[in-house]
């Protein structure tokens, strides 16, 4: 039995990105009104909010290649600067993780049409 791949496709892409910084700013607020106990939970949003919009804003989302070359460039960088975050080290730790869900999201081209708020 062979297997179809699908193609990529960057206006789903794109969509799944702006589901997912919908889902960290409201997942932001909710850290936010728990107060210190969930500081984690607002650096964890916050990071998954700069990935998304960061990528969203590039030309790259049209190409599967081009994609996961501007996730690897992200990558390589050394600190990632945001105002309003707990947490540096932290942030910049979620920011890696997503930008490693992201690439093998990628590169199986799968899951970009799961555009629920809670995800794995």
């Amino acid at each position: 039995m062979s297997k179809t791949s699908n193609a990529w496709d960057g206006e789903l892409v794109r969509k799944w990105l702006e589901s997912r910084c919908k889902a960290a700013r409201l997942e932001q607020a909710a850290a936010d009104r728990r107060g210190y106990e969930a500081q984690d939970d607002y650096d964890k949003a916050a990071a998954e909010e700069w990935v998304c919009r960061t990528l969203k804003t590039t030309w790259c989302t049209d190409e599967q290649a081009a994609f996961a070359a501007q996730l690897k460039e992200l990558n390589a960088q050394d600190e990632y600067r945001i105002t309003g975050i707990y947490d540096d080290r932290r942030f910049d730790r979620y920011v890696r993780a997503n930008l490693r869900k992201l690439a093998k999201m990628t590169k199986a081209n799968d899951g970009f049409a799961n555009t629920l708020r809670y995800q794995d």
